[in-house]
């Protein structure tokens, strides 16, 4: 099979997997919709192998990394009504008690890039819990497409909650110093958004490529925000211009960064959709602006 390079396929492939990606069309029509671009030597198993992520060749920081802790803890989530798990990560002899970082993950579930942001953040002198919103389903499946269907079985507002609930549980840790932040990815980027809204002792918020909250509710928010997106994701930034309005007109702290010509998604590195130059700018951005409203 052709090993395909980046610059061979057409921004429509990126946009037709942003769409499948997000659940406006099955696994059938994507299929159907992506074997148009298989021509010549591009053939659609080689189309399908290099859209899709690995996860084996290009996790940063593996999960025996001998500067961390990492360990899957439980706790409750009592407005979800769920029991919920998530990895736990802290770098190993800290006798200090750290700021932490919840970190939120996509539309899939607790996936191995995710687990390794986690451990990332952690690494950058943090105490990190990275939640699995599909606990009660079981957790993540494996692969992506399970877990995108069996997070569309979940209820987005219960969801939140959990991770709420996941807030409160790493506030409360014994290697916690009780200011905590968040930093979420697509569906964890509304996430992030929803819980600066909801939580007024929220340290900070890093939404990636996230949907922005509604007027009413973007009004209650007091966590200091920068907010990341990719240039060519017109889908999540339609939404940019009214949510501007409502932080500028409420006076509520923040910073926007458009990263030009890059895709949604652009920080997974496991995935051709990842920018290196703009996922290393923004992830500096961002550990940057936790150390400044977490650590000062």
């Amino acid at each position: 099979m052709k090993a395909l390079k980046k610059e061979e396929i057409s921004q429509e492939v990126f946009d037709l997997y942003d769409d499948y990606a997000h659940n406006k069309m099955d696994r059938k029509e994507f299929l159907q919709k992506l074997s148009l671009y298989a021509v010549g030597a591009i053939t659609l198993p080689s189309l399908l192998s290099f859209i899709s992520p690995n996860y084996t060749d290009f996790i940063v920081v593996p999960e025996n990394d001998p500067r961390l802790k990492s360990v899957t803890i439980h706790y409750d989530s009592p407005k979800g009504g769920k029991k919920m798990n998530g990895l736990f990560s802290i770098p190993k002899n800290t006798k200090e008690k750290l700021p932490g970082i919840i970190v939120v993950h996509e539309n899939r579930g607790l996936n191995p890039y995710i687990e390794d942001v986690g451990r990332r953040a952690a690494l950058e002198g943090f105490v990190t819990l990275a939640p699995d919103a599909l606990s009660p389903l079981g957790g993540y499946p494996g692969n992506d497409d399970e877990g995108r269907a069996m997070q569309r079985k979940r209820d987005r507002n219960e969801m939140l909650e959990d991770f709420i609930a996941g807030y409160h549980y790493l506030k409360n840790h014994e290697n916690c110093n009780g200011k905590v932040a968040v930093v979420g990815f697509c569906f964890g980027g509304y996430i992030s958004n929803m819980m600066a809204v909801k939580l007024p002792d929220l340290a900070a918020a890093v939404p990636y490529y996230g949907r922005q909250p509604k007027a009413e509710d973007a009004v209650n928010i007091k966590a200091p925000l920068l907010l990341q997106y990719a240039g060519l994701d017109k889908r999540v930034n339609a939404g940019w211009p009214a949510f501007e309005i409502i932080l500028k007109e409420n006076t509520i702290e923040h910073e926007a960064h458009f990263y030009e010509n890059v895709n949604h998604g652009f920080h997974n590195n496991t995935t051709p959709r990842y920018d290196e130059a703009a996922a290393d700018l923004s992830w500096k951005r961002t550990i940057a602006f936790f150390n400044k409203h977490l650590k000062s």
